[in-house]
């Protein structure tokens, strides 16, 4: 599945460097939190959709780190740029083994089928 993105030979020279650092801080710390842990949820607060996945975490036993960035009313253009770096347009974003599985019900499906167990196990 090759996701649409704007070629960078399309891309104006003089942005590039915008383009790539735009909220690069961001990125980096999920990126490092994906690679330090086997279970990562990033979600903002006041989000009753990341409370339900973070609940079914607990549930199942599952370790994990979360990271929470700002509410509804800010920083949501620092959450952008992780919509733009993942592809996943809502949070809860869950990462299992440096994998995006999804959100919340796409967490749901993986602990109901017994997925999640196995990609932990392996």
């Amino acid at each position: 599945m090759a996701r649409s993105i704007l070629p960078e030979a399309r891309i104006h020279p003089a942005i590039r460097d915008t383009i790539a650092s735009y909220h690069a801080d961001i990125v980096g710390e999920v990126e490092a939190a994906v690679a330090a842990n086997d279970v990562v949820v990033v979600g903002m607060k006041q989000n009753p959709v990341v409370k339900k996945a973070r609940k079914a975490l607990d549930a199942a036993a599952v370790r994990y780190a979360y990271l929470e960035y700002g509410s509804y009313l800010n920083i949501w253009r620092r959450r952008n740029a992780l919509k733009m770096w993942t592809g996943w347009p809502t949070f809860p974003m869950i990462f299992v083994k440096g994998v995006l599985i999804g959100g919340a019900d796409d967490l749901d499906a993986l602990i109901a089928n017994g997925e999640l167990k196995r990609l932990l196990a392996g």
